[in-house]
């Protein structure tokens, strides 16, 4: 009983101490076996290791790997610095992919003539150009006028051999540095782009690549082959940078009537490497078009599988090629999901949580679980007309442009959906959309859900009406990195400041956090004062200056900071127009300069000019921040508690959105929006009066316009003096911005019934 006892209490142990003991058994025998082999079996006939199953090589003593593998164990560089020279700061790189060598995956080069730039070369640059990061069109005469959105390089002659020539040196001077690939098309040519791309992520970067479709050379040797410039090649960097020192040699020395022939000739005879359609498993399948080809009908397998194709003869065969391949890619693509979407439904059975885990739709994220009342995404209520949850906080509005075209195409997308499911038995036609409700979810996409009255019609003709609930989510897509120019916050600022009579009372605190939050921390800003003069103050100037009392503070500040020089600008105006007042400041300044639109309820901060500074980007975007306006502390705390710097500003105060009054952007990109404005008004320059600068950026400029809430740029309550002479929009803006400034409605519904009660007693 005892045995059977202790036996009972060891069984459970069993299978580890079994696995110990034939673990040690099994690493003595190993070590007694290598013993026996002896050094000498390790080291080859001169004393190299050999190499190991895989075609490694083993460490040495020194711990080093045998020649040709040095790139491929890091080493610990040690610091060392000469003592007797001077200690230098070491600059770092702007980005950290060129400190670390990183490089872009591709480059593309297109090959083509004045002849063919406004059609062959436009259709090329509609269908793939959007897929490539970087695209280049070469030429050798250009026209007068350049297509837009096209990169244009013109090198004077049209002479196949010197086109290509030059070509080659242009890459390698602009970009050879900065791409792994370099693919080389024509303009008659038709290429997949996605497959392109696809082809160079599974390349070894290492080799010297010339890969493409093969082609023998007319009565030269017969192992070498060219690739056909008609279908497009691919071209390593290290082949690139292999190749530079000898195309002199070349353009000499090697006559040809093709430029593809003469390129491949001269990779062949100074490096040896010939072209090849095949390369690391992977295969450059090219398709050759025959005259009045339809690419509709063509159903080859070689067709299909194309990664080129080519001659393209015009551009409506290019569009055509396009379609039906993106139409092939696309099948490809749906295919895939259902085929995810059937190994997810196969897979859900063996989770923890069982079918019951399974979201809808399959491989979509789940709907976001709010833990509070606070994070429930409301549902937005529309029709075919109209929109119930309004931009400007109206409780109705029509239903128009990008929100109309997602409702119809929703509507649209259901019909098709449900006529794929119950055809042939039933037809689907829409009558009305009754009820239409959507959200958007960030952890998946936009959701809609539809009540729709139909029409359904069977297979006899009988019809009958019936409501039907639908839901659809359009999910998010694949998220991509846009490349936004470099900036710093290095970039000086230059402020500027317009004053009218009634703003005399906010300059004092103005400039006390100008020189609070930049003076004193020497942040790259400086100021300029723009005084605007009523006709009648301005003519009695020399008796009474109304800014006398702002010109002496000014004067204070100088002398109280000796480096810093505040200029102002003396105007006089009875309508204070924004864009005439800018336009007197934009020429008394460099066009480099980045101007900051401020206003005299602004509290200057580091913080903000920072984000001024990153958020303007020459030529690029200009920023107009929403600040934020603090509510009447009358209203607020009616006497009972006062506001300090740690208070809640979201229950304090609100976001400004009917106010432009700030703006930070480049005086290059206003003067060139100002020029377009005034060949649009010509001599009309009462216009100018209802017109602000984001007016000028947003009509005249094809500038990114950034308008974001600012939690750094907050100001004091005031109640601003709204200039009937201005336009009705602006004056309205103005007297809307006064009257949401002065509290949120639980502060004025508390007001109200204080006030009720007050009368009432």
């Amino acid at each position: 009983m005892r045995l059977a006892a202790l036996l009972a209490a060891l069984r459970p142990v069993l299978p580890l101490v079994l696995g110990l003991s034939l673990g040690c058994s099994l690493s003595l025998l190993r070590a007694s076996w290598s013993q026996n082999g002896g050094e000498d079996q390790c080291l080859g006939a001169v004393g190299r290791p050999r190499p190991l199953a895989g075609g490694a090589l083993p460490e040495v003593a020194d711990g080093r790997l045998g020649p040709g593998h040095e790139d491929f164990r890091p080493r610990i560089v040690p610091y060392y610095r000469d003592p007797n020279k001077p200690y230098k700061k070491v600059l770092r790189t702007r980005y950290i992919q060129t400190e670390l060598g990183f490089h872009e995956r591709l480059f593309v080069a297109v090959l083509t003539s004045k002849a063919t730039l406004n059609t062959l070369a436009v259709a090329v640059n509609k269908t793939v150009a959007h897929h490539f990061s970087r695209l280049l069109y070469f030429t050798g005469l250009r026209s007068a006028k350049v297509p837009h959105g096209m990169v244009l390089v013109a090198h004077g002659d049209e002479r196949p051999i010197w086109l290509m020539y030059e070509t080659m040196n242009y890459i390698h001077q602009h970009f050879g540095s900065d791409y792994d690939w370099f693919y080389i098309m024509q303009d008659d040519t038709y290429a997949q782009a996605e497959q392109v791309k696809a082809l160079v992520t599974h390349l070894s970067i290492n080799q010297d690549v010339y890969l493409g479709r093969a082609e023998e050379f007319i009565g030269g040797d017969e192992q070498a082959r060219y690739c056909h410039g008609g279908f497009g090649y691919l071209i390593s960097r290290s082949l690139l940078l292999k190749l530079h020192p000898h195309l002199d040699s070349c353009r000499n020395e090697i006559l040809s009537v093709r430029p593809d022939e003469w390129l491949g000739q001269c990779i062949i005879d100074f490096l040896g490497i010939t072209c090849v359609s095949q390369l690391q498993g992977q295969n450059y399948h090219t398709y050759e078009l025959a005259k009045n080809t339809e690419p509709e009908k063509e159903e080859e397998e070689e067709f299909q599988a194309a990664l080129a194709v080519h001659p393209v003869s015009d551009m409506t065969l290019m569009y055509r090629l396009h379609k039906h391949f993106s139409r092939i890619q696309l099948d490809r693509a749906y295919q895939e999901i259902q085929d995810l979407q059937m190994q997810i439904r196969n897979l859900t059975s063996l989770t923890p949580a069982g079918e019951v885990g399974l979201t809808w739709p399959v491989g979509i994220n789940s709907p976001f679980l709010p833990k509070s009342r606070f994070e429930v995404i409301s549902w937005d209520y529309f029709t075919e007309q109209h929109l119930f949850s309004c931009p400007d906080g109206s409780p109705k509005c029509e239903l128009l442009g990008a929100s109309k075209a997602d409702v119809s195409e929703i509507i649209e997308s259901a019909l098709e959906q449900l006529n794929s499911r119950y055809q042939p038995l039933l037809r689907f036609s829409k009558r009305q959309l009754l009820n239409g409700y959507r959200r958007f979810d960030p952890t998946r996409g936009m959701e809609y859900t539809l009540d729709l009255l139909l029409e359904a019609v069977t297979q006899k003709g009988h019809s009958h009406v019936l409501a039907k609930r639908v839901s659809l989510v359009r999910p998010l897509s694949k998220v991509e990195i846009i490349p936004m120019p470099y900036v710093t916050e290095a970039t000086r600022v230059q402020l500027v400041l317009p004053l009218t009579v009634q703003d005399l009372d906010f300059v004092a605190n103005f400039l006390d956090m100008f020189a609070m939050n930049t003076l004193d921390t020497h942040d790259n800003a400086l100021l300029t004062l723009l005084f605007i003069y009523h006709p009648y103050d301005a003519q009695r100037v020399s008796q009474v200056d109304v800014f006398a009392g702002v010109k002496a503070m000014v004067g204070e500040l100088e002398k109280r900071y000796a480096e810093v020089k505040i200029p102002w600008i003396s105007v006089k105006t009875e309508v204070p127009s924004q864009v005439k007042l800018m336009d007197i400041v934009s020429k008394k300044h460099p066009v480099d300069t980045l101007f900051f639109l401020a206003s005299v309820w602004t509290e200057i901060n580091m913080e903000f000019l920072n984000r001024c500074r990153m958020n303007t980007i020459s030529n690029w975007q200009v920023f107009f921040p929403v600040h934020f306006q603090e509510f009447n502390p009358a209203l607020v705390y009616r006497g009972e508690q006062t506001a300090s710097s740690t208070t809640d500003f979201l229950r304090d105060g609100h976001f400004d959105r009917h106010s432009f009054a700030e703006a930070c952007f480049y005086n290059s990109d206003y003067m060139t929006a100002r020029t377009k404005l005034a060949a649009d008004i010509l001599d009309r320059d009462e216009v100018l009066e209802s017109m602000e600068v984001f007016d000028v950026f947003l009509h005249y400029s094809g500038l990114h316009l950034f308008r974001a809430v600012e939690p750094g740029l907050v100001q004091k309550y005031a109640l601003r003096s709204c200039n009937p002479r201005l336009s009705e929009e602006l004056y309205h803006r103005c007297v809307l911005s006064n009257l949401e400034g002065l509290a949120s409605r639980s502060h004025l519904a508390m007001a109200l019934f204080e006030q009720e009660q007050a009368n009432s007693t």
